[in-house]
């Protein structure tokens, strides 16, 4: 079959059955599509429903309409290429369930006023290197110590860990890259064994932050760069990539992967992605490429 649409239910109560299933493969056929027997990935979890005859956004929005109410994410895509030998994964709100500014901003009681810049940041209502360096500005003076306790507050976001041990076992080159700084990026790199992570870096003299990020600023253009510079060192096309993220400055890399997938996305990311988690955890990645429950590394 030339497509295969890929059903991922957030648990096993989330009502993905193999009446349902059967349901679905029903479903497509009235629509015009020649269906294959159900896949499943991850028995309760994870189906692939082969198909053709019909274009899998067809295919896809059909779907959707039946399974309203149900919390169960789907994508529709070609069968072959199907698995992806890049992936380039924002780190804040994404790998991570924290926006690190807003964090920092709290121990200041700054941390609604600096919530809402971040939220309109991520939503693409202000220039992102201009929110970055009012908010970060906010922080003047305070003691570089407290970028430790805040990493401490950092907490990964369900999957993650899973999601880059099993890419980097089926030898997936595996990059994060963040808007926010490389004092959380490092950590975070390590703690889920990512291959290698760039990040802003916060100015800091005489251990204190002066308020003030170092330059260039790493913003939506240099996570574009960045994929495309990796995919072309790995001799990829980036029809052969994935990117994974959640806001405005996530877009362009969303749109550009051959795979882009808006986690929790806001509204412009989620138009820029081919695929949105809005249920299931980051392992929904593994399944939509077609990798099984026993090949995911836990």
């Amino acid at each position: 079959m030339d497509f295969v649409v890929t059903l991922i239910a957030a648990g096993p109560d989330s009502g993905l059955s193999e009446t349902l299933c059967g349901s679905l493969q029903a479903s497509l056929v009235d629509a015009g599509a020649r269906a294959g027997a159900p896949d499943w990935l991850a028995p309760g979890i994870a189906c692939d429903l082969p198909f053709e005859g019909i274009e899998p956004r067809a295919a896809e929005a059909r779907l959707r309409e039946r399974l309203q109410g149900k919390a169960i994410d789907l994508l529709a895509q070609a069968a072959e290429g199907r698995r992806k030998g890049l992936l380039v994964a924002d780190m804040e709100s994404t790998i991570i369930g924290q926006e690190m500014l807003d964090e920092l901003a709290g121990g200041l009681g700054l941390r609604e006023p600096v919530a809402a810049i971040t939220a309109r940041a991520m939503a693409g209502e202000l220039d992102f290197t201009a929110a970055l360096r009012e908010r970060v500005g906010l922080l003047k003076g305070l003691p570089a110590t407290v970028l430790d306790q805040a990493a401490e507050q950092m907490t990964l976001n369900d999957g993650a860990r899973e999601l880059i041990a099993t890419l980097r076992a089926q030898g997936v080159h595996t990059a994060l890259v963040s808007g926010g700084f490389g004092c959380f990026a490092a950590p975070v790199a390590t703690l889920c064994g990512f291959d290698q992570w760039s990040a802003n870096e916060l100015e800091i003299a005489d251990s204190l932050l002066t308020g003030r990020v170092r330059e260039p600023v790493l913003d939506r253009e240099a996570k574009l760069h960045t994929l495309e510079r990796l995919a072309a060192s790995h001799g990829l096309g980036l029809e052969a990539t994935c990117a994974l993220g959640d806001g405005a400055n996530d877009a362009a890399m969303l749109s550009a992967a051959g795979l882009g997938v808006a986690y929790r996305g806001k509204p412009i990311a989620r138009a820029a992605a081919n695929a949105c988690l809005d249920h299931t955890n980051l392992t929904a990645l593994l399944y939509f490429q077609g990798y099984r429950n026993d090949q995911i590394r836990r």
